[in-house]
């Protein structure tokens, strides 16, 4: 039962279901053991999460004209929200770090549908659409090629992970999943890191330009991180960090946007 608050209804169900898994007694092997010069390709389990919304609809009727006239994408997005705060729970309530967040693109299958109460609680519906997988959009080859030519200069040794980097990543993960006290005190340390690691390569382009602005942003950046550790922080606050985060992110795409020698 998802709750917002103690005490009040459950606004969703949460159902989770692993199929596909090997027998218990499979995985009780205490010794190496050998295998075929080619061994076959070993049966993966896959997780199914199901999201109930408890809000009834009034009968079938209705309940076929809401899913033929509802935001598919908008209740998929909706969906992974909620996902990523159990996980961002589970994460908490185990001091365990490995459940990451997740997106729709990481999805083999996303589907809106209705049921009665026993139906969706086992994964199956009265009647459910599929929704296509994620566009990454045409004309954007390039786009997409870039993080290969990075991955190869990083393992290849031309080129670095900056500790900016991750964090500026963390902090956008925060951001989407509606963290944004964690954005903010993640952000701070981030710009700081990225004034100090990028200050080597700030005759790259319009880089130099760029660590300006960002030096202009630190009382923003560092109001915004006090105020997460007081409470909660206003819309502007919110906004200021994504805008600042956004000002980050386009920093370091400029470092790398020349290509890799």
């Amino acid at each position: 039962m998802l709750r917002r608050h103690a005490g009040e209804q459950p606004s969703h169900v949460l159902v989770l279901a692993t199929l596909g898994a090997p027998q218990r007694r499979l995985l009780r092997r205490r010794r190496a053991r050998r295998v075929a010069p080619e061994p076959p390709a070993t049966p993966v389990s896959v997780t199914r999460v199901t999201i109930v919304d408890t809000q009834a609809l009034d009968g079938e009727v209705e309940a076929r004209r809401w899913l033929e006239s509802a935001d598919h994408a908008a209740l998929a997005d909706e969906a992974i929200a909620r996902l990523n705060r159990v996980l961002h729970a589970h994460r908490i309530a185990t001091a365990d770090p490995g459940p990451r967040d997740v997106t729709r693109r990481e999805a083999l299958v996303a589907r809106i549908g209705f049921g009665a109460g026993e139906e969706v609680a086992e994964g199956r519906h009265t009647a459910a659409l599929a929704l296509p997988p994620v566009d990454p959009g045409r004309g954007r080859r390039l786009a997409s090629l870039r993080p290969q030519e990075r991955l190869a200069a990083l393992l290849g040794g031309r080129d670095a992970a900056l500790a900016c980097e991750e964090l500026a990543l963390r902090a956008r993960a925060d951001m989407r999943a509606g963290r944004s006290r964690e954005a903010a005190l993640t952000l701070r340390v981030a710009l700081e890191a990225a004034l100090s690691e990028l200050a080597p390569w700030s005759d790259h382009g319009d880089l130099a330009e760029r660590l300006t602005e960002l030096r202009a942003d630190r009382e923003a950046v560092a109001a915004a991180a006090n105020r997460a550790l007081d409470g909660g922080l206003d819309p502007a606050e919110e906004a200021s960090v994504d805008r600042v985060l956004g000002r980050l992110e386009a920093a370091l795409r400029a470092r790398t946007a020349g290509g890799f020698a």
